[in-house]
């Protein structure tokens, strides 16, 4: 009997050391991951923070509060547009201070603005004070801490994964609608909008502020190199095999970069496409209302959307990378167009279910954009020139959505919003179509500009 114990008190040790094994090995593993890794997981919580309960919540939000403060639909779109517009003038601002004072700052600040005005939100009653509560407070520097600070995280730690990074932390926004905002169309329909609210602010405070503290801002600040990759013995620079990372990297300067053409017809077509996307996700849940759905049934498919939201942008994250970017953004906006003539003709809801894997690929095109103004202009000025971009692009997230309430009010339908949104796609992917790179001759005097 006693050598039978201690056979099974062997196994049990046994065991116990194949788990510790297996846990050590874990752990080495994981020390070893490149650290830019880390950088992105914080982002990307960022993301679906505010993608959950500010980006996607605002279109449940959207019917309870019209009809709590007897709004039309144009009068509760203009808030939203109208927070926008404030952003296109933060955009530049806030790429000066990220180039100069990395992202911490900002993500810090946008938390404590997110916060404090969803508490002081929940408690207007009237349209003036929405207006004030939302663009003054609720939105003064989410675009910047929330938006901006996390891509400017992706591309000062990656070159050769730009794409890759990029698209995790973009497709962390749907992650977000996935698994939060269903959670918060939940506790708009027990508690009411105002309660759900007051407790967007608390939960804002309580997760964001301890991600935000965890922020770095480049490798080079760490004593790393982009990538993971290691120094050269001889040239100090990165040593890797990939010729995308081995070439010299060019750093446009923002004046440089306004000088070339492939600015332009990025920034001008990704705002058409920012319009378009941005009329379909403030108007979701009306439009699939006006469709037959319930508002609950129709927060459903919005959080349907936003999870397959991610696995698209992980497949196009790992196509960017190996195709050519601008072309690949054209093919997308062409499948976007394909789904929304699905939801034209949607007599149902399963039809619908056609409409929604292919139009998740306007927001899966965010991370190949920047990555290709990445490409193009290189690390150093990067949140300037996004901010120069962005700009200009924020007008069709201002736009967009009022023109859609304004549609609806003077039509009682969104017959005619659905062939603006399809027109609005054709043009932009004849835009990406026609994006090239800057010409050797002008990425070379860059290069001559940096060195």
């Amino acid at each position: 009997m006693k050598t039978y114990h201690n056979a099974g008190v062997c196994r049990i040790s046994n065991r116990q050391l194949v788990s510790k094994l297996h846990l050590l090995e874990m752990l080495t593993r994981l020390s070893r991951l490149f650290y830019g890794w880390r950088m992105i997981a914080i982002g990307s919580a960022l993301r679906v923070l505010g993608g959950g309960l500010y980006y996607y919540g605002f279109s449940v939000f959207f019917l309870p509060l019209s009809q709590d403060l007897g709004l039309n639909r144009a009068a509760t779109s203009l808030v939203v547009s109208l927070a926008r517009a404030q952003g296109a003038f933060e955009s530049p601002v806030a790429g000066y201070f990220l180039d100069r004072f990395g992202p911490r700052p900002l993500i810090m600040m946008a938390i404590m603005m997110t916060s404090i005005g969803h508490m002081l939100l929940s408690g207007v009653h009237s349209y003036i004070a929405l207006l004030f509560v939302y663009m003054g407070v609720v939105s003064l520097s989410f675009h910047a801490g929330f938006m901006d600070a996390p891509m400017v995280i992706a591309n000062n730690w990656f070159i050769r994964k730009r794409t890759m990074a990029m698209a995790v932390i973009s497709a962390s926004i749907g992650l977000g609608g996935f698994l939060v905002t269903p959670l918060l169309a939940h506790a708009i329909h027990t508690w009411g909008w105002r309660r759900a609210a007051f407790a967007n602010g608390i939960i804002f405070l309580v997760v964001g502020l301890p991600l935000a503290l965890l922020v770095r801002r480049s490798p080079e600040s760490m004593g790393l190199r982009p990538d993971g990759d290691l120094p050269s013995p001889s040239t100090g620079s990165a040593r890797s095999g990939d010729s995308k990372a081995d070439r010299v990297e060019v750093n446009f300067t923002l004046a440089e970069a306004l000088r070339t053409a492939p600015f332009w017809l990025l920034t001008i077509g990704t705002g058409l496409r920012i319009a378009a996307l941005s009329a379909m996700t403030v108007h979701y849940v009306p439009i699939m209302v006006w469709k037959g759905l319930s508002e609950q049934r129709a927060a459903f498919l919005l959080g349907a959307q936003a999870f397959l939201s991610l696995p698209s942008h992980m497949v196009f994250g790992w196509m960017a990378d190996r195709v050519n970017k601008p072309r690949l953004m054209a093919a997308c906006m062409l499948l976007a167009i394909v789904g929304l003539f699905f939801l034209m003709h949607a007599e149902s809801e399963w039809q619908i279910w056609f409409f929604i894997p292919l139009f998740t690929v306007v927001e899966s095109t965010f991370p190949v954009n920047w990555s290709t103004v990445g490409d193009f202009f290189g690390r150093r000025h990067f949140a300037k020139i996004r901010g120069a971009m962005s700009f200009v692009q924020t007008w069709g997230a201002v736009i967009g959505p009022v023109v859609a309430g304004a549609i609806y009010d003077g039509t009682r339908s969104y017959s005619l919003l659905l062939w603006v949104l399809v027109g609005l796609l054709l043009v932009t992917s004849c835009l990406y179509a026609m994006v090239l790179e800057p010409s050797s001759n002008i990425r070379q005097r860059a290069a001559n500009t940096v060195s």
